[in-house]
């Protein structure tokens, strides 16, 4: 099987499109296909873009005609989280709307509701997130949103539906702060976070001062503050050389290739190793680019295969 693994969308359809004509796909009685390929979609279709809607259309029709396959991003399973009341509290919803953290949250979130909110289109578009899956294990290649961590997919697969799939109870279960559903889902799409040592903080794609990092799950030899933490090129964060927790310390077996997004890399795509690939290019931002990945079954991925809306 052949297919072609798309980065973080962000609600930029027309960088989608035309990343898929680049691709040889083309758009037939409303879907978009491709005669011997299928696209991979890594998540996060919404937020932050000027076509939000359109975006979630796209993607949703080609799942659903069988021209593609897609994975939970956090930005859905936050856009879930939002939309569900909370079964405890009442007149409250899993993801906060009012006070300091709901504003932030409103924040977030305000490119889709800005479309969505009110609207039949809204609670279709939530039903259809609810139907994705937290990952995809093929023969051929694996794909997460954020991190491959089988440790938490193990400590989930009793409580998810068939296909890695969540339901409302378990995304209330995950959005309580402390629950082992929340550790495993926030680190599946997410990512693996560290506190920054004494000292060290630096600024994300937003502006905001952080003091605490992701890490290189990926890189079994990233076992410092100074190897690991992923933060933007140039930050002086003054990063020691102690070692990072332990349990932070993922790995990957590199048995197969493992696709996932999530991160906003910049610059020109790379792949992070003969098995690993990050495709998130910072799409849901004006100037940068959608990014896929033609897979092909080859045993290592080759940076040259690598493909830009630009």
């Amino acid at each position: 099987m052949n297919y072609d693994i798309i980065g973080d969308i962000h609600g930029q359809a027309g960088k989608l499109r035309t990343l898929l004509q680049k691709l040889g796909y083309g758009e037939r009685s409303g879907v978009w296909q491709h005669p011997d390929r299928t696209a991979i979609f890594v998540g996060d279709f919404i937020d932050r873009g000027p076509h939000q809607l359109e975006t979630v259309n796209i993607v949703r029709r080609m799942v659903e005609g069988g021209h593609a396959l897609a994975v939970m991003g956090n930005h859905e399973f936050n856009a879930i989280a939002w939309y569900l009341e909370d079964p405890v509290q009442e007149g409250e919803y899993l993801r906060p709307h009012s006070g300091e953290v709901g504003e932030k949250n409103r924040r977030q979130h305000a490119a889709f509701l800005a479309e969505a909110e009110g609207t039949r289109e809204h609670r279709e578009a939530i039903d259809w997130f609810l139907t994705l899956p937290l990952w995809l294990e093929l023969p051929e290649l694996r794909v997460v949103h954020a991190c491959w961590h089988p440790r938490y997919m193990a400590d989930l697969a009793s409580v998810l539906r068939p296909g890695n799939r969540l339901d409302d109870a378990l995304v209330a279960a995950a959005s309580r702060k402390g629950t082992p559903e929340y550790r495993a889902v926030e680190a599946l799409l997410k990512g693996i976070e560290i506190p920054l040592p004494r000292g060290s903080s630096f600024r994300d794609k937003d502006g905001v001062e952080r003091h605490d990092a992701r890490v290189r799950w990926w890189d079994s030899a990233a076992i410092t503050y100074r190897q690991a933490a992923l933060v933007p090129p140039g930050s002086d964060t003054h990063l020691t050389d102690d070692e990072i927790p332990r349990e932070a310390q993922v790995g990957y077996a590199n048995d197969k290739p493992v696709f996932f997004g999530h991160y906003w890399l910049t610059g020109n795509p790379q792949v992070q190793s003969p098995c690993v690939a990050c495709i998130d290019y910072s799409a849901g931002k004006k100037a940068e680019p959608l990014v896929a990945y033609r897979f092909d079954g080859e045993p290592e991925l080759d940076a040259s295969k690598l493909v830009s809306s630009h």
